[in-house]
């Protein structure tokens, strides 16, 4: 306890304009954060403001991070400026460590009020990339729109914050710390926490370690590669599946956190995982994945490099989703995918007759018909897979489901997918992004394509590309009305839907620091045994020169192709 009480100060400062979070937070580059006077300080104090005084008083906030450039100022400045509003105490993952979907379990566990998780997931670290601020409520999910609006119009009128200066924690030391704050009766406490526990613990009662630990150590285990990027989650592979599952140590790869991620992209894809998909394809290990930064991201790897398109991995966990014992005992309420997510996972509910959610993108609506008990798995194209036992996608989870799955049924990642498309016919599926460009161009573009699909005429309109044909069958701008609220979401992204069920999705991303990212999706249908091993790309080519054709992507952003294909 510090001797003398601490001062609480009301500072005066000036909005800025451009403080709207998008489906994941406030993303900036990092400069931005340093260089604009109060501009993190703004923001956290509208996040606090968001949350009603009498609620806030003596309440406990979670704060953690992906471990990048700026994550530890940043915390002691959360912490000083919690201290002020009234937090009672803040628990915080040691070094300022501790993964999204652990920031999320903590919230649930300890009953927090809430919590602010520092990272741009995916995105690039270090003094020229980017940083986030995430904001997760109550229930431990990322804040509703309604919350998030409210943010952002407190962030255009702020006049004021307060903060605690002299306030200073020790991030590295196990423990509780307490300060004496003038005007406050009780002492404001941190608690710094091992980042991992209890999230381990959460993962213990819903996987079967015994079975999980032979076939990863047992007389006849299986070879693994897990590459963590450099991101968050090394430090919870190497604790869960090597020292307690008994994988070998060298099994794990890139698992110290770096403030830039080793100078790497965090994102686990086959254009930035390339790395793990060249080693995957020396036959050498049976199974591989990848994590983003802050660990709620995987990619999934067979044998010789086969790759598991996300939205096919939702659907064989969930075709497969008893291998888990958490659903034997829950059993299953529901399943839900993102709108631009292939409907692989349709396929699956339409068998099990279990009801299916289809949603717009941002793990916050999955949360809601989950809080709602209507949600048992749920998943999205961009890599994110999860279950209802916290409310954000979980790469770790999603690992050890399909590592239950080879533990069960004693196939390859390969066989499980073959047998999988023979049973429920395959949904082939990519992603083009063109990252980085003009906004005003990207915007313009997608005004133009929205008076085409919503046109009437263009309903019933016939595509010919070689000997192929396609007729639009629906065209809109996806709308989602929420289950369970009513909440009604618009201007989701821009479908096209052919008779067949192929599909050409547009969208503009929200999750970006610089300029505007434009997402094609393209999903097709194939039921007929003898046409599922093609390549996707080969099997989507007809789709993608009309989706090209009908947007002149190309020349309306000036770029001559994707920067990611996936």
């Amino acid at each position: 306890m510090n001797d003398s009480p601490l001062q609480v100060l009301t500072l005066p400062t000036s909005p800025y304009p451009d403080q709207r979070p998008g489906t994941s937070g406030l993303r900036k580059k990092v400069h931005i954060f340093q260089s604009k006077k109060n501009y993190l300080h703004n923001f956290i104090q509208c996040i606090f403001s968001s949350i009603d005084l009498r609620d806030r008083q003596g309440s406990t906030m979670v704060v953690g991070g992906d471990g990048r450039y700026f994550n530890s100022t940043a915390i002691q400045v959360i912490v000083q400026m919690a201290a002020a509003n009234g937090v009672g105490r803040v628990v915080i993952g040691q070094n300022g460590i501790m993964s999204t979907p652990a920031v999320s379990c903590v919230i649930r566990k300890i009953k927090a009020i809430g919590g602010i998780i520092l990272t741009a997931s995916h995105n690039p670290g270090g003094p020229d990339g980017d940083f986030g601020i995430k904001f997760n409520t109550a229930n431990g999910g990322p804040a509703p729109e309604a919350v998030t609006n409210k943010v952002f119009q407190m962030s255009r009128i702020i006049e004021e914050y307060a903060i605690c200066p002299e306030l200073r924690v020790d991030l590295g030391t196990i423990g509780k710390q307490s300060f004496d704050l003038e005007n406050k009766f009780k002492p404001f406490t941190v608690e710094i926490v091992d980042p991992v526990e209890s999230y381990a613990n959460s993962l213990r009662n819903i996987f079967d370690f015994a079975i999980l630990k032979e076939l990863l150590s047992g007389d006849d285990h299986i070879q693994i590669r897990l590459d963590a990027m450099h991101g968050v989650i090394g430090p919870y592979v190497k604790k869960i599946l090597c020292e307690e599952l008994g994988s070998p140590a060298n099994s794990a790869i890139n698992c110290v956190p770096l403030e830039n991620f080793g100078g790497c992209h965090p994102d686990p894809n086959l254009t930035y995982g390339a790395d793990l998909v060249e080693t995957m394809k020396s036959g050498q290990y049976d199974f591989g994945a990848a994590f983003d930064g802050d660990g709620d991201r995987n990619m999934i790897l067979g044998k010789h490099g086969f790759f598991v398109n996300p939205s096919d991995s939702v659907a064989v966990i969930a075709a497969n989703i008893f291998c888990i014992p958490y659903f034997q005992h829950t059993g299953v309420r529901g399943f839900a995918r993102s709108m631009p997510t292939s409907a692989a996972l349709d396929m699956v509910a339409r068998a099990t007759k279990i009801q299916l959610y289809e949603t717009p993108t941002g793990w916050k609506f999955f949360g809601s018909l989950m809080e709602a008990g209507r949600l048992s798995l749920c998943g999205e194209e961009s890599f994110g897979t999860g279950s209802d036992y916290i409310r954000e996608k979980d790469g770790l989870w999603a690992v050890l489901a399909w590592l239950s799955i080879l533990a069960v049924r004693r196939q390859s990642v390969e066989d499980i997918l073959i047998d999988h498309w023979r049973t429920y016919g395959r949904n082939y599926y990519t992603r083009f992004d063109y990252e980085a460009v003009d906004l005003d161009a990207a915007v313009e573009m997608m005004l133009d394509l929205e008076l085409v699909v919503s046109d009437k005429a263009f309903i019933g309109q016939v595509f010919t590309v070689g000997e192929k044909k396609y007729q639009v069958e629906a065209a809109d701008n996806f709308e989602y009305s929420d289950p369970v609220d009513g909440t009604i979401s618009r201007n989701q992204g821009l479908r096209i839907i052919f008779k067949g069920g192929s599909r050409i999705i547009f969208r503009l991303s929200g999750t970006d620091s610089f300029g505007a990212t434009v997402r094609l999706y393209i999903d097709s249908f194939e039921k007929d045994i003898n046409k599922l091993f093609q390549d996707p790309q080969v099997a989507l080519a007809e789709l993608v020169t009309i989706a090209l054709q009908l947007s002149q992507i190309h020349e309306r952003t000036g770029r001559r192709g994707p920067t990611v294909i996936t």
